[in-house]
C-alpha cells in the first residue's frame, strides 16, 4: 500500500511539475526570441509578461472546439491524447536528484528507476509519432495529411540516429539505467589535475553533437519544423484541431523539449551530480541541491533550442532528409565503430598483447 500511495504521489508530483514548467518555457522562449531579435515580447499580463501563457492556455481551453464532418472521429479524439501520454511518461525515469528523507521515508527522486530506462525512452519516443500520423490522417483533410506524412518521415529519419547516438553511452557506462548513468559520470577525471568532472560529454562529445541534432529534429523544433511549416502546408498534421484539443498537441511540444533536454543532461551532463558543499548547508538544502543543478543544466540546454530556432533558419525538405540519412545516420554509424572498437580494446586488451 505505501508503494501504491508514493507512486501515485510521484505521478501527481510530475504532473504538475510538467505543466508549471511548461508555462515557464513558452513565457521563457517568448521572452529570450524577443531579446534576441530586439523586440519586448509579453508584458502584459502578470510581471514581466509571465502570466501570458497561462492566460493563453486558459483562453484555449474555454475556445470552442470545431470537430470537422469528414474526420475519423475516434482516432481523431485519440491523437492529442497519444501525443501527451508519451511525453508524461517519459519524464518518470528521469532522476532529479539523488535520495532524500521525507516524513521519516527514504524517497528516491525518479518516478520509476527502470533498469531499462533508456530503452524505454526511446520506446515512448518511437510511440508518438502514432499521434502525428493519425491526427493527419483522421482529420479528413489532404492539408493535415501531408503533415502527417512528412512528420512520420522526419521522425522515423532522425530516431534512427537518435538511437545510434547514445549506444556509446550505453557501451561506455555498462546500463540502460537512467539512475546508472548519473552514477557513472560521479566524480572527476584523475588526469589533468582532477579539476574536470567525469562527464560523458567530454569523452563522448560526437555523441552528445549527434544527439542534440537528432532530438531539436525530432520535437520538430527550428530548423526542422517542418512539419509545421506554414508557408508551405497552411499548419501541419493539427490544422484542423482547435481548443484543447490543438492545446494539447502544444503541450505535448514544450513537455517533449524538457523531457530530451533532461535526458541529455542525464547521458553526458552527469544528470544531477555538482558541487556539494558538505558541511556548508542544512541538511535540507544539501539534500536538494542536485535538484538545482539537473534543473540548471536543463535549462541551459533548452536556452539551446531557444537560441537555435532564434537565429537559423527553416531547411527545405529535401535538405532535411539528406542531412538525416546521408550525414547523420553515417556518422553516428562511424563514431558507434569507433567507440565499440575502443571499448572492446580496453577491456580485452589487442589481439597482439
Amino acid at each position: 500500500m505505501e508503494v501504491f500511495i508514493e507512486s501515485a504521489v510521484k505521478a501527481v508530483v510530475a504532473f504538475a511539475l510538467l505543466l508549471v514548467n511548461t508555462l515557464l518555457l513558452v513565457w521563457f522562449e517568448r521572452k529570450v526570441v524577443a531579446d534576441m531579435q530586439n523586440r519586448v515580447g509579453p508584458s502584459r499580463a502578470g510581471p514581466f509578461g509571465i502570466l501570458q501563457t497561462f492566460a493563453d492556455g486558459l483562453k484555449l481551453f474555454f475556445k470552442e472546439q470545431v470537430t470537422p464532418r469528414k474526420v475519423e472521429l475516434g482516432l481523431y479524439l485519440l491523437a492529442p491524447v497519444m501525443a501527451v501520454l508519451p511525453a508524461l511518461l517519459i519524464f518518470m525515469v528521469v532522476p532529479i536528484g539523488s535520495t532524500i528523507e521525507l516524513f521519516g521515508y527514504e524517497v528516491d527522486l525518479v518516478g520509476a528507476d527502470l533498469n531499462i530506462g533508456l530503452l524505454f525512452f526511446l520506446a515512448m519516443s518511437s510511440l508518438a509519432v502514432y499521434a502525428t500520423v493519425l491526427a493527419g490522417w483522421a482529420s479528413g483533410s489532404k492539408y493535415p495529411l501531408l503533415g502527417g506524412v512528412r512528420a512520420t518521415a522526419q521522425a522515423i529519419s532522425y530516431e534512427a540516429a537518435m538511437a545510434l547516438a547514445v549506444i556509446p553511452v550505453i557501451l561506455y557506462a555498462g546500463t540502460t539505467r537512467m539512475q546508472g548513468f548519473v552514477l557513472a559520470q560521479a566524480g572527476n577525471f584523475a588526469g589533468l589535475g582532477g579539476i574536470f568532472p567525469r562527464w560523458y560529454v567530454v569523452a563522448l562529445l560526437p555523441s552528445f553533437v549527434l544527439f542534440f541534432i537528432a532530438v531539436v529534429a525530432e520535437t520538430n523544433r527550428a530548423p526542422f519544423d517542418l512539419v509545421e511549416a506554414e508557408s508551405e502546408i497552411v499548419g501541419g498534421y493539427h490544422t484542423e484541431y482547435s481548443g484543447i484539443r490543438f492545446a494539447m498537441f502544444f503541450l505535448a511540444e514544450y513537455i517533449n523539449m524538457f523531457n530530451v533536454s533532461a535526458i541529455a543532461a542525464t547521458l553526458f551532463l552527469g544528470g544531477w551530480n555538482g558541487p556539494t558543499w558538505e558541511g556548508t548547508l542544512p541538511a535540507l538544502a544539501s539534500d536538494l541541491l542536485p535538484v538545482f543543478w539537473f534543473f540548471l543544466k536543463t535549462w541551459l540546454l533548452l536556452f539551446l533550442f531557444v537560441w537555435i530556432r532564434a537565429t537559423l533558419p527553416r531547411m527545405r525538405y529535401d535538405q532535411l532528409m539528406q542531412f538525416g540519412w546521408k550525414r547523420l545516420i553515417p556518422s553516428a554509424l562511424a563514431w558507434l565503430m569507433l567507440v565499440t572498437l575502443a571499448t572492446a580494446i580496453r577491456r580485452f586488451g589487442t589481439p597482439w598483447t
